[in-house]
Parts: C-alpha cells; sequence; structure tokens
C-alpha cells in the first residue's frame, strides 16, 4: 500500500516558511489552512512525544483538547473543534515535544489524497515542496532506520525518542 511519507528532518528544519500546497477543496479556498500541518503535528506526536506517565500537557488544556490514547501506546491526539489555540500544552510539556506551530486555532485535516490518487500526478503537497521531504512510498515490510509506520497513511522519518536511550 501506498503511504505519505514525510522526512521530519527536512521538514521544519530548512524552510523558514512551508510553502507546500495541498489539492483538498477547501485549503485551497484558504492558503493558511494546509493538510502539511496536521500531517507533522501527529508524526511528532507519533515519533517525538515521550508519552509521559503523567501528561502535564493534557492536565494542563483548559479545553480538554488534548489526550492520550492508551490503547495507542499513549499516543496524544488534540481535538479540534475544542482547542481554542492558546497554546497551553506547548508551555506544559517539560520536554518541548508540543511545537507551538503545531497548535493552530483553523483545523487542518490531511486526507491523504487518497479519493485523488488514480490521477497521474502525485499529490500537490509532494510536488510543491522545495526540499522533498514528501512524497509517496510503498510500504513494503522492512521500513529502515529511523522510519515508522504512523496510522493507515502515513509513514515518518525521524529520529525517535526511545526511554533507555535518553
Amino acid at each position: 500500500m501506498m503511504r505519505l511519507f514525510i522526512d521530519l528532518d527536512i521538514c521544519g528544519s530548512q524552510c523558514e516558511k512551508c510553502r507546500v500546497l495541498c489539492s483538498y477543496y477547501y485549503h485551497q479556498q484558504d492558503p493558511v489552512n494546509n493538510g502539511i500541518v496536521s500531517i507533522k503535528e501527529l508524526a511528532t506526536y507519533a515519533i517525538v512525544c515521550r508519552r509521559c506517565e503523567e501528561p502535564h500537557c493534557v492536565n494542563a488544556c483548559p479545553k480538554e483538547a488534548l489526550s492520550q490514547q492508551k490503547e495507542k501506546n499513549k499516543l496524544l491526539t488534540r481535538h479540534s473543534m475544542r482547542c481554542v489555540s492558546c497554546k497551553t500544552c506547548s508551555h506544559a510539556c517539560p520536554y518541548g515535544t508540543i511545537y507551538p506551530e503545531h497548535v493552530p486555532f483553523i483545523s487542518h485535516i490531511c486526507d491523504f489524497c487518497l479519493n485523488r490518487r488514480d490521477k497521474p500526478d502525485e499529490p500537490l503537497c509532494i510536488k510543491s515542496c522545495p526540499y522533498g521531504a514528501l512524497s509517496l512510498k510503498e510500504d513494503q515490510g522492512d521500513l529502515g532506520a529511523d522510519t515508522f509506520l504512523v496510522g493507515e497513511h502515513m509513514m515518518v522519518h525521524g529520529k525517535h525518542w526511545e526511554w533507555g536511550k535518553a
């Protein structure tokens, strides 16, 4: 199965401002609302977050917009309809793994171009990324070093934090 691949070592480290475009209809109407933000947020929660036993970020949220999914190895989830972008979670995280730029007020949702992949062109986000941080890759089992599956449609490369190696 083809997955959207994001290289977090490239994404955000080489560009001052994201220039990635999005073909999702509602994102085209408002260029500030870009699906890449939700991809970066999910990828960061999946491989950078320390998954604390007592999550200060979750406890600090005044709107209960952040939660840990116990059944998914304590993966963080931000409920965008509750989030007011106060960034309290970002300030409360003792490890600095909730980046303020990933907690916007506008809801950013990526649909992974699932219903538009039958076209010969690759998704607009991939074509418009000037540093090649995005691509479509086949999930073939052997992912290689520092590459992880996140959800059903995404593959992420980046340095993963692990308890025993901190």
